[in-house]
């Protein structure tokens, strides 16, 4: 018999979750009556490494052949803590970690608690939201681009259809400098079409002025860049996607800027003023150079990404505090809030003034962040990172459920899996938080996702430019995009669609996943499939903020609720080699499924459903 600790089920610890100062929480661990213990304790010690806290934990019941010990505390204040278990016998004692078992109680980690800001909130909009995330360059185009001021040199592609430029130059640098020329007003006349999908959140791939076709490379903060039209072509974006109850947000690139930019010109397209070309520019000081000037910091070495010191006064004062800031000036002009690009990389300070600066200009804009691991305990440079216990990040790019529901699907994983990442980002991240998440399955920077079901493929560009799925392949992949998707939209949080994901498009990582959307080339069936997902999400509050309870996660099968208001729906999930036998219910929607009689459901093979009750 072994020591029970689940910190996971409120019947070992109660409120499951995160806590706020002050609020009591209550913690029991069941130890087989053999063992002798006479008491037990929970150490628990603060992450900033400040003095622990010991909670006394006595017997307070038997529970069949265990002993229950229980003990209560609360914190005072918000931070990230770390606990463990002291168990004490007559003659000994020892200690009970999260990993340990009947030959070694104190292997693996400890338990983790986040302690959050009580007045902590994030916008209401952003909770359970469906969001599609568009490539600009690459949804549509609408009439003719003007190409006054466009950074040069550029090639803009005769068909819409073309391969993307992937072929590096004779000098071996590849310029992500081809343009389709897809425009606000493209994505403005297709805005009834993302609606379609139930879409209540666009986010926008960067927008602003810049030499390459994905603009991390920032030109020019405050200006959109020519080929994608005007601000008056922006802000009537950002009027139709708003009548549409859509919200629409930008992408802040604030770790670095373009080498060919206002700030740094180290091309001198913008007049010589950068700090490239003057120690007496403006922008000097936001740049650190080890040799000025041809020798600078720059983003993990590309020499075309500078980075700035983002703590510099006067680059705080240009993209946060100003009256016209960056982010004053966006926000004016329709957008609804900001995903930051590499949040791991913009110090908790900067982030601190940014989240209160948009949230004085406009009450309910949203914070969302870059961040590929649990964000609740992320370190980076040396630095743990306070996203949710200062409040900063209303929201983070959920990669670990991307990566729990490709081991599902792939076979990687029973279901066991699957469920401990969704209860452990559930256990670590404030409610708040954790509603907003974006819950992705492709994005700019992975591969399109009906490729990463299936094919691993690591050769060259060359190869994986010709790489397609054969029928068997893509027939695999479309069966198990079918069910990820559906897990996606079924989990807690918020599902994001990657533009022309819904189309079946294949394509491996940059700049294979950039193509342009296959307009007219549709899959139809899997297009319906997703406007199904996005409909199911608008009108059942329990998708978008219910309860998520886990009944079945093992041997492929995976089960579980949703409740909110009265309203209980229940998610089945077979991917397993056998026919499932359901109690039969109400079906919204779902595939695979045979009436066996009035009493009983058959969900077969590479099945799911979402049933009332």
């Amino acid at each position: 018999m072994r020591i029970l600790f689940n910190s996971k089920q409120k019947l070992f610890k109660d409120p499951f979750g995160t806590l706020t100062p002050g609020q009591r929480c209550t913690l029991n661990i069941h130890i087989p009556t053999d063992v002798g213990a006479t008491e037990a304790m929970c150490i628990l010690c603060p992450d900033d490494g400040g003095p622990a806290l010991e909670v006394p934990m006595t017997c307070q019941e038997h529970f069949g052949s265990y002993d229950v010990f229980t003990g209560s505390f609360s914190i005072d204040a918000p931070g990230l803590y770390f606990y463990h278990f002291v168990v004490v016998k007559a003659d000994s004692c020892f200690r009970l970690f999260k990993d340990g078992d009947g030959t070694n109680m104190e292997a693996g980690d400890r338990w983790q608690l986040t302690c959050t800001l009580a007045d902590f909130t994030t916008p209401d909009w952003a909770k359970g939201a469906v969001i599609y995330q568009l490539f600009p360059d690459r949804f549509h185009r609408s009439g003719v681009c003007d190409l006054t001021g466009k950074l040069e040199p550029y090639t803009v592609h005769k068909n819409w259809d073309e391969e993307v430029n992937w072929q590096p130059t004779a000098e071996g640098l590849v310029l992500n400098n081809d343009f389709y020329g897809g425009n606000f007003r493209g994505i403005t006349e297709k805005m009834d079409y993302i609606a379609s999908l139930g879409v209540t959140i666009l986010y926008l791939n960067p927008i602003s002025k810049s030499f390459s076709s994905h603009r991390y490379d920032t030109g020019d903060y405050k200006t959109p860049d020519p080929m994608l039209g005007t601000v008056q072509d922006f802000q009537q974006l950002c009027d139709a996607a708003h009548s549409r109850g859509i919200r629409v947000i930008l992408d802040g690139v604030y770790s670095h800027t373009g080498s060919n930019s206002l700030y740094f010109d180290r091309e001198k397209t913008f007049g010589g003023n950068g700090a490239y070309c003057s120690k007496n520019s403006p922008y000097y000081s936001w740049y650190d150079f080890k040799q000025w000037p041809n020798k600078y910091r720059c983003w993990w070495d590309f020499d075309t990404l500078p980075t700035v010191n983002k703590m510099d006064p006067a680059f705080v004062e240009y993209i946060i505090t100003g009256e016209d800031s960056v982010v004053a000036h966006w926000l004016r002009l329709g957008c609804d809030g900001f995903r930051l690009d590499v949040a791991d990389e913009l110090p908790n300070e900067f982030m601190d003034l940014l989240k209160k600066r948009i949230r004085q200009i406009k009450p309910d804009a949203l914070l969302l962040g870059e961040v590929w691991e649990d964000a609740s305990n992320k370190e980076a440079y040396g630095v743990r990172r306070r996203y949710f216990t200062d409040g900063t990040l209303d929201s983070v790019m959920n990669y670990p459920f991307r990566t729990a529901i490709l081991n599902y699907l792939k076979g990687l994983d029973d279901g066991t899996g699957l469920q401990n990442t969704v209860m452990t980002i559930m256990e670590n991240y404030p409610a708040q938080v954790f509603a907003c998440n974006m819950n992705l399955l492709g994005t700019h920077d992975t591969p399109r996702i009906l490729t990463a079901l299936v094919d691993d493929f690591n050769g060259t560009r060359a190869e994986k430019a010709k790489r397609k799925l054969n029928k068997g392949q893509r027939e695999l992949a479309m069966n198990r995009l079918y069910m990820a998707s559906f897990l996606q939209y079924m989990l807690p949080g918020s599902p994001s669609l990657y533009y022309a994901d819904e189309t079946g498009m294949e394509g491996f990582a940059d700049p294979f996943n950039r193509r342009t959307y296959p307009w007219g080339k549709e899959d139809t069936m899997l297009l319906r499939h997703f406007r199904k997902l996005g409909n199911l999400r608008k009108t059942h509050k329990a998708l978008r903020t219910g309860h998520t309870v886990f009944k079945t996660a093992q041997n492929g099968l995976v089960s579980f609720q949703r409740e909110c208001d009265g309203e209980k729906l229940t998610i089945y999930v077979n991917h397993s080699a056998q026919d499932w036998e359901l109690p039969a219910g109400s079906v919204l929607y779902g595939q695979r499924i045979r009436a066996v009689s009035p009493d009983w459901l058959t969900l077969s093979s590479m099945g799911f459903c979402i049933v009332e009750g």
